[in-house]
């Protein structure tokens, strides 16, 4: 047994999440050291033959958000480095498995595990060939995604490319027992132990139940049978994942698993059970390093959920920050749908709050559905005007978005895509650059022609 003084838990977590947070303050008030692995603080030194972990950590909670990175190989590869130096919860490996979701459908279904059917294909010929057996609906996403990001409903006869951008896509048979309103339950698991259910509802006119995306929530932790607890806690240990969320779908035969997701948010489960899987996790870490931790503690912490500031939590930098991309107001950049992808010119608006696409070109790469009707302002007019929004990917420099963008009639306008702040937040807009080699004269036309 190790003495709580000498055991330290790191969390590696390159964001601000809350759910890091919660999962240090509850190693904190289980009276072990915390350790937040993060850009501030963190390097690995091999000298003389001996590789050292710095911060010095004792086990490592993996809370990598890698879906959301357009290069998901680097953080795994840096999860992999550090696991060399000590134990890891949700080691690279399982958590490469659970992120892929095609992959996730394989691995389970080849220990019994019940999952949708699905098809993967390398050639639209082939993905297109499949579509009558998934019936009138398929679900249509990308392999890699969060927050219900890249994820369509999809009529038979919409053809769909095999890539959205540069992620691989699938098509997946749609799941509906409840047709007024679609639902599924998420079963949080930590070890061998179901902290917690919730049944999450589409909020009206989506059919996706995602939290982020506005999903009600609704305790469900002791209506779950021993059949979809055991199903929960077997797809998390085929997977690999020492603690995961269990998404499960209820078809017209019974129980499937949509996704095993490594890197679950606490706040929709807390909103709906009282329960925060923190202090179990932290149970989970300290248990591995060794060291031993109260039952009863964990309980009484679980009741609460502590995403305050952790002591732990190094000061940022002040001298080495990195720059922001910098991006012409003219832009060239991809955007990608259902149906494929296309290389055009975009103009940039610190005055819009959403990205805009023209409904001819949303048409043609395959946007949709229609999520909701909004009330869109930008600049130059005071008043909104009511316009559908749709998922939409934009490639800019290499880095994807996924964002929530309205389509309007830009016929009359010289630019198909305007770039909202949902994606321009990101970078530095050198209003003087213009990627379609036009001169500077006409941007104050422009901006007093735009909406």
């Amino acid at each position: 047994m190790t003495d709580s003084a000498d055991l330290t838990v790191g969390v590696l977590s390159l964001h601000n999440s809350k759910e890091t947070k919660a999962i240090l303050n509850a190693v904190a008030d289980l009276g072990y050291g915390t350790e937040w692995l993060r850009a501030e603080n963190t390097a690995v030194d091999i000298q003389d033959g001996t590789a050292r972990l710095e911060p010095d950590v004792d086990v490592i909670a993996n809370r990598l958000l890698l879906s959301k990175d357009e290069h998901p190989a680097e953080g795994l590869g840096l999860a992999h480095t550090f696991e060399h130096l000590a134990p890891m919860l949700n080691p690279p490996n399982a958590t490469l498995t659970a992120m892929h979701k095609f992959a996730t459908g394989v691995a389970l279904a080849r220990q019994g595990i019940p999952v949708p059917d699905a098809l993967l294909a390398l050639s639209g010929d082939r993905l297109n060939a499949a579509r009558e057996r998934f019936g009138d609906e398929a679900v249509y996403k990308t392999a890699i995604g969060t927050h219900g990001g890249g994820a369509w409903k999809v009529d038979l006869d919409d053809p769909v490319n095999p890539q959205v951008g540069s992620r691989q896509a699938f098509l997946q048979e749609f799941l509906e027992h409840d047709e007024t309103q679609h639902s599924d339950l998420r079963v949080y698991v930590v070890g061998d132990e179901i902290v917690g259910a919730m049944n999450r509802y589409a909020p009206d006119g989506e059919w996706r139940t995602n939290v982020a995306l506005g999903g009600e929530v609704e305790n469900a932790t002791d209506q779950i049978d021993e059949e979809i607890a055991d199903i929960a806690r077997r797809s998390a240990d085929i997977v690999g994942l020492d603690y995961a969320g269990v998404d499960i779908v209820e078809g017209s035969d019974g129980w499937y698993v949509l996704e095993v997701n490594p890197t679950a948010g606490f706040k929709g489960l807390f909103q709906a059970t009282n329960r925060s899987p923190a202090p179990y996790i932290a149970k989970l870490a300290i248990e591995r390093a060794g060291g031993d931790v109260d039952d009863e503690k964990v309980e009484q912490l679980a009741a609460s959920l502590d995403d305050s500031r952790p002591a732990c939590m190094p000061r940022p930098q002040k001298s080495s920050q990195t720059k922001p991309v910098v991006i012409g107001y003219i832009e060239e950049v991809v955007v990608s749908g259902t149906r494929g992808s296309e290389t055009v010119m975009a103009k940039a608006d610190t005055g819009a709050t959403r990205t805009s696409i023209d409904s001819r070109l949303a048409a043609e790469i395959g946007t949709g559905p229609i999520k909701d009707i909004v009330t869109v302002k930008s600049g130059s007019v005071k008043k909104g005007k009511s316009r559908p929004v749709v998922d939409l990917v934009v490639g800019v420099g290499g880095t994807q978005h996924t964002v929530t963008a309205s389509v309007e009639d830009r016929d009359h306008m010289e630019y198909p895509v305007l770039l909202g702040r949902d994606i321009i937040e990101n970078y530095l807009v050198d209003i003087n650059r213009r990627a379609d080699e036009k001169g500077g004269d006409r941007i104050e036309k422009e901006l007093e022609e735009e909406e």
